[in-house]
């Protein structure tokens, strides 16, 4: 690999290594290269660009596989820029939606970001952080720049995307406004003079528009990196808070750990490569010890041992596994969350709370539905005794519940 401008060093060439570990596709690889010679030998840092939606007031780990890259980047010494989009929190992305997305309001978006950077935080080294909100610039556009900017692309060239094509041939409504997020969120790029833009690979068409943008005014075009989506815990759809099967940051060491624990032994290792700091080798010797006939479950615990202590701390990571192994053993866990119920007024002597109002209003499950679908399932236990009678109603007193493997309580009922 050589540049007509400057010399590809060693340097230059463990810095593409740290950029390509675990990515979907970086482009154009030879522009990042010579992106990369240039601040070498100049000792210019690059500006590194992700932005995120504060759609939700929760970050999951399916976040952090493009935080982690945005860490080992910055690690290297290049600048990050974490974007908050406020603005474009106002349109909605609509990428790899077959419907319009409803827009936030102002209030909820603000409510979310507030959380967004607190949590980034913990994955990120907030001394080297440029932080940002792109209503700084877009809120500036007003009505004559914003139609400059929609000047700058094709409605033919808008309809190659993937999402925008399949809709309108399945006869679905799209909206005028989303038109307007792809070229809002490549405007972004332009504002921040971004050196490489990364995002998950349902995000490529619109990172291709920064290039495009910057292009358009001007500016050398940023490269993009596209991360994998990971998938949930039910090893199936990508992890989404709305799909109740994701991994949040913010939650206790024992939760989290459980979840790590759940997952499938092949989904294991996709986990390892896009969330794990551990040497690539020691993740293939470790890949292959188990091939050779160790139990996966070793390896499980060590990358729940490493995520939980990243989140939390490596004491919290130890008790987190003594917790699960108490559980996996039939004990009941130390941290036993304490709630009191009211039996239901005029209820004579002898009468009681039904199962399924009392794993719901224990905060056990989200609805008495799913409660009685448990207790189908065997799935509700009662001061250690499994319960099968869905009519069954607790009298006043204090009992143990559990549902599932990881869900406890100790209900007080009166």
């Amino acid at each position: 690999m050589s540049t007509q401008e400057h010399p590809i060093t060693d340097r230059v060439r463990e810095a593409l290594a740290v950029t390509q570990r675990g990515c979907d596709e970086l482009l154009p690889e030879g522009e990042w290269i010579k992106k990369l010679a240039r601040s070498e030998a100049t000792g210019v840092p690059l500006r590194i660009k992700l932005g995120l939606d504060p759609t939700a007031p929760d970050i999951h780990l399916g976040h952090t596989v493009v935080l982690n890259k945005l860490r080992q980047l910055q690690d290297i010494g290049h600048t990050v820029i974490f974007l908050i989009g406020d603005f474009t929190s106002l349109i909605g992305d609509p990428s790899g939606r077959n419907t319009t997305r409803p827009p936030l309001t102002a209030e909820q978006v603000k409510a979310n970001a507030e959380t967004y950077y607190k949590q980034a935080s913990l994955v990120l080294d907030p001394a080297r952080t440029e932080i940002r909100y792109n209503s700084e610039w877009c809120d500036a556009l007003g009505a004559r720049g914003m139609i400059q900017l929609a000047s700058r692309y094709t409605v033919a060239r808008m309809m190659e995307r993937n999402d925008f094509h399949d809709r309108f041939h399945a006869g679905n409504a799209i909206s005028v406004h989303e038109f307007l997020y792809p070229l809002m969120q490549g405007y972004d790029s332009v504002a921040l003079r971004s050196d490489l833009e990364l995002g998950g690979t349902d995000q490529k068409f619109n990172l291709l528009m920064g290039r495009h943008l910057q292009t358009e005014y001007g500016q050398e075009a940023q490269c993009i990196l596209t991360m994998p989506l990971l998938e949930g815990l039910d090893g199936v759809e990508k992890m989404s808070k709305s799909k109740n099967n994701y991994i949040g940051i913010s939650e206790a060491p024992n939760e989290m750990f459980g979840k790590l624990m759940s997952i499938s032994d092949t989904l294991m290792w996709k986990y390892f490569t896009l969330l794990s700091f551990l040497p690539e080798a020691d993740i293939a010797r470790l890949r292959a010890d188990c091939d050779a006939g160790r139990n996966p479950r070793d390896a499980k615990v060590l990358l729940a041992q490493e995520i939980v202590s990243r989140f939390h701390n490596s004491k919290a990571a130890e008790d987190a596994l003594a917790d699960f192994n108490n559980r996996a053993r039939g004990g009941i866990p130390d941290d036993l969350p304490e709630v009191s119920l009211v039996l239901p007024e005029g209820a004579g002597e002898g009468a009681g709370l039904g199962i399924g109002a009392v794993l719901k209003q224990a905060g056990l499950v989200p609805s008495t539905s799913e409660a009685l679908r448990m207790v189908e399932q065997g799935g509700v236990r009662v001061d250690g005794g499994v319960i099968s009678d869905k009519g069954l109603k607790l009298p006043a007193g204090s009992y143990v519940v559990q549902v599932g493997k990881r869900k406890f309580a100790k209900v007080h009922l009166a």
